[in-house]
């Protein structure tokens, strides 16, 4: 489980995140959703130990976060942010190595029991073609499959994702976020797609200018008049045989986005 206690984060005298509760159950996923601006990252960032809450806490199954090394932290936790280091002269291969690394010790080499790790995500991920190629050629989407590997070969107890699908096709995206829910771990994932969280995430945190609006079970927190209170435009939610669709449309004249959004 992650949890945040009463998180909040400014840049300088801005407050991008207040007081922000979040909870992650185990084995379960959670997305975090919310218009661009409303303060996704910061909290991943936060819930990863990448930058210290201005206040607030956060635990690793109920044990503060900055009480771990980072060493044992990297074993539990993978993340995957949406920079990639695209200049590093490194082969996917060793790229991907490198989820390895809090594995071993100092000046240990590479197992046989590490390349087979290294190759089977890749598999898993379809870019086991890739492996001798350099990173830094490599596309977007190409890019973003091979970090997922590297976390995936960390062998983590708990996933971060932000944007894990951006400049993925269709099928990749679908693919790798049913391959995310086949892991049975816990799991936080930034998304902008609502259609894709309805249908691969368990429960949902809603943000809106770095406050909470809903947390809860996607099926009861993914109402139509809430999505459309936090992202200003019509959506009509359809309750269909393979789970919940969205449809939307921009406001009509005789629409219009409520001034806020219900808290859940």
């Amino acid at each position: 489980m992650i949890e945040g206690r009463g998180l909040t984060y400014a840049y300088g005298a801005t407050t991008v995140v207040r007081d922000v509760d979040v909870r992650a159950e185990s084995g379960r996923i959670l997305g975090l959703l919310g218009p661009n601006g409303s303060g996704k990252t910061t909290v991943v960032r936060m819930l990863t130990g990448i930058v210290t809450p201005r206040s607030g806490q956060v635990l690793l199954d109920g044990r503060p976060l900055d009480s771990f090394s980072h060493r044992v932290l990297a074993q539990q936790v993978a993340v995957v942010l949406q920079e990639s280091s695209g200049d590093l002269p490194m082969t996917v291969a060793d790229m991907v190595m490198l989820g390895r690394v809090p594995h071993q010790t100092t000046f240990s080499r590479n197992s046989a029991e590490d390349h087979r790790i290294a190759a089977a995500v890749l598999r898993r991920v379809g870019a086991r073609h890739l492996a001798d190629r350099i990173f830094a050629g490599l596309s977007g989407g190409e890019k973003q499959r091979v970090m997922i590997a590297r976390a995936l070969a960390q062998r983590p107890t708990h996933l971060v994702l932000d944007e894990p699908t951006n400049h993925l096709d269709i099928r990749f995206q679908h693919e790798l976020l049913t391959m995310i829910r086949g892991l049975g771990i816990t799991t936080v994932i930034v998304l902008h797609d609502l259609n894709l969280a309805a249908r691969y995430c368990d429960d949902v945190l809603v943000l809106q200018e770095g406050d909470v609006v809903a947390h809860g079970a996607c099926a009861d927190v993914l109402t139509s008049e809430l999505l459309q209170g936090v992202y200003g435009v019509g959506v009509e939610r359809l309750d269909t045989s393979r789970g919940l669709q969205f449809l939307f449309h921009p406001l009509d004249d005789n629409e219009s986005a409520p001034a806020s959004a219900a808290t859940g």
